[in-house]
């Protein structure tokens, strides 16, 4: 019989986090990387797993405990559920910067808002001898694995290994657990079905997250536990399994003006027209969420700082509000896919993600405290020398900053350079817009990432660490970077994405938000915002009536942005004399921003295009 084809994994969308020496080493100090941080998201980059070759028809006849054995050893895949042809096998891998990041229940669904996966089998290609489907035994539908009802409770999240049901299958789902990027949520379905959690998470409902999870395929229910309508008879366990707590329940309220892109978790723009304040009112600032929004009694009291060398210093909410001086920065804070829409439009095609239109973008006064002044009360020395990350002399040095969100349920990492820099203006912050920092935005401690992407400004933060290492969280390894225009998904390997820069400042970007047609003799009045990152001013913006053949200047408005530099947007306008748009035909109002280092937005998407449509600052086009 014919092998099965190998799925191509799509992607799943990002769904906004992280014995003591004696004295405190200098900045790049060989320290080891002996966080626990370090230790819980490391990446065992130098221990292969051992390979081990398997007869599958063999398999089906040994014991269940050699059964259990062998999925330790390999990884069950089949392209689909519903009709088995055969079971290929491949190692599995406690690797975290090569596993697939498979979504359940409340994971970073971000991936709403955002994760992104690549294609396992294609990671596997050049060094694994059993990537080849031709060297294993196929089997046929009769041949798949049974399994029992009665079992799966025995594979709960208390056990070794842990088992969750989608429709009549099975899936062995051990070694993604610690690496699931929704933290230990995905151990509220082991032992039962996921489908419960799945109807609750809506954004799990794609073909390419279903490819995912079959690569942990086992066996299916075997069907003297099926009930007449072909179904799982859940209750003769004596249990209603998908009577699950939704934890969305207790979310905060929202401005019924926000665009929804996901209900759960909440992704929610600001329509364009409503962007016309320099800072954004709370109720329309844009949500970016990747699970459900802690209530107000699970979000952290207190902030830990963990130094490299292992020692931790934790503060509460008070203790930073009496201790350090109070900073207030004014901080346009955007997500990487804001205008993915648009470059789904290019010739190279849709995107991956959340479609955002020009409104995952907002700006606010940002009140906290220095993260260079905590960090230096906790024992590090921030006044030392700070080579930025791949131009340092030894991998042992510090060299990045972690921040986590609850339970590790959101984790990021910044530059070290970054961090301790006194004009980059990082931020522990509790208000914005001079009132505490609402639940949805972060409250009642967040970080503030100036001029860099919003992902980097984690919500809820819990924790904050030092290392020698990147994070090696989804959301640093897989869900925010770029590749080449001429690369699809499927090509990507996992050395590339090792090797692929994450996004930190984001490119220079503007938008039109509001079009006001003339009427009589008035003048049509257009209205926008520009942006760039890494504290870069905007100091031109060219706006064309014809497509962008010619162009006039806009007037650049006045504000009173806080800050060491400039990390907030920029409005303008301007008005364009009716005689001047060509009576009949339709206008094509075109704008591209300029930075003070003089760099400026590419004409198309064509040639910044990425299949997982970030950094889309292209010309906006809008017709009238």
């Amino acid at each position: 019989m014919r092998p099965p084809s190998r799925p191509i994994l799509g992607l799943i969308q990002s769904i906004s986090v992280e014995g003591p020496l004696l004295g405190r080493l200098p900045i790049g100090r060989f320290q080891g990387c002996s966080s626990n941080a370090s230790r819980r998201f490391s990446v065992a980059s130098k221990q292969l797993p051992e390979i081990r070759k398997a007869n599958a028809k063999s398999w089906r006849r040994h014991s269940y405990v050699e059964a259990q054995y062998f999925s330790s050893s390999v990884r069950r895949k089949a392209p689909n559920t519903s009709a088995i042809g055969g079971i290929a096998t491949s190692p599995k891998r406690s690797n975290t910067s090569q596993l697939l990041g498979v979504l359940f229940g409340a994971s970073a669904l971000a991936f709403v808002g955002s994760s992104l996966i690549s294609n396992v089998d294609d990671q596997h290609d050049n060094n694994n001898p059993i990537g080849l489907i031709g060297s294993v035994d196929i089997v046929d539908e009769n041949d798949v694995r049974k399994i029992r009802l009665v079992e799966v409770p025995e594979h709960d999240r208390n056990a070794p290994s842990k088992w969750v049901v989608r429709g009549t299958s099975v899936y062995d789902i051990t070694d993604f657990v610690e690496q699931h990027p929704g933290g230990e949520v995905i151990l509220r379905a082991c032992g039962g079905t996921i489908d419960p959690y799945w109807k609750i998470f809506s954004i799990h409902q794609k073909p390419e997250v279903y490819d995912i999870l079959n690569q942990f395929y086992i066996g299916d229910i075997d069907e003297r536990d099926l009930n007449e309508s072909g179904h799982v008879d859940w209750n003769a366990l004596g249990s209603k399994v998908d009577a699950v707590d939704d934890p969305f329940k207790y979310e905060p309220e929202r401005d019924p003006s926000l665009i929804f892109r996901t209900e759960k978790p909440c992704n929610a723009e600001t329509p364009g027209d409503l962007l016309t304040d320099f800072l954004t009112p709370l109720k329309l600032f844009f949500v970016r969420n990747h699970l459900w929004v802690p209530q107000t009694h699970e979000s952290p009291k207190s902030i830990t700082i963990e130094l490299s060398d292992g020692e931790e210093k934790t503060y509460t909410l008070e203790d930073l509000k009496v201790k350090f001086k109070e900073h207030t920065i004014t901080v346009t804070l955007q997500c990487s896919g804001n205008r993915r829409s648009h470059m789904s439009k290019a010739v190279p095609g849709p995107t991956s993600g959340l479609q955002w239109d020009v409104g995952a973008i907002g700006t606010a006064d940002f009140s906290g405290v220095r993260l260079r002044d905590v960090l230096k009360d906790a024992g590090y020395c921030v006044d030392g020398d700070c080579p930025a990350p791949k131009q340092c002399d030894s991998q042992e040095a510090d060299q990045h900053v972690h921040f986590t969100s609850p339970a590790d349920t959101y984790a990021v990492s910044i530059p070290l350079q970054t961090a301790i820099n006194p004009q980059a203006d990082v931020l522990l912050a509790w208000d914005m817009n001079g009132e505490p920092i609402n639940r949805d935005h972060g409250g009642p401690l967040r970080a503030i990432v100036p001029g860099v992407t919003a992902a980097r400004s984690v919500k809820w933060l819990g924790k904050v660490n030092i290392s020698c290492d990147e994070s090696q969280s989804q959301w640093q390894k897989r869900d925010y970077k770029c590749f080449g225009p001429n690369i699809k998904q499927s090509q990507v390997r996992g050395e590339d994405w090792d090797e692929a820069e994450s996004i930190q400042e984001t490119p220079v970007q503007s938008a039109i938000t509001k079009i006001v047609k003339a009427e009589g003799n008035s003048q049509t009045s257009v209205n926008g915002f520009a942006f760039s990152g890494g504290g870069r001013r905007i100091v031109r913006v060219d706006v064309s009536a014809d497509g962008g053949k010619t162009w006039k200047q806009a007037d650049l408005h006045n504000d009173k942005a806080k800050g060491t530099r400039r990390w907030a947007w920029t409005l303008w306008t301007i008005d364009w004399p009716i005689e001047e748009l060509k009576p009949g035909q339709k206008a094509e109002f075109v704008v591209k921003a300029v930075d003070d280092a003089y760099n400026t937005q590419p004409q198309s998407f064509d040639d910044t295009w990425n299949f997982r449509g970030l950094c889309a600052n292209a010309w906006m086009r809008v017709a009238i």
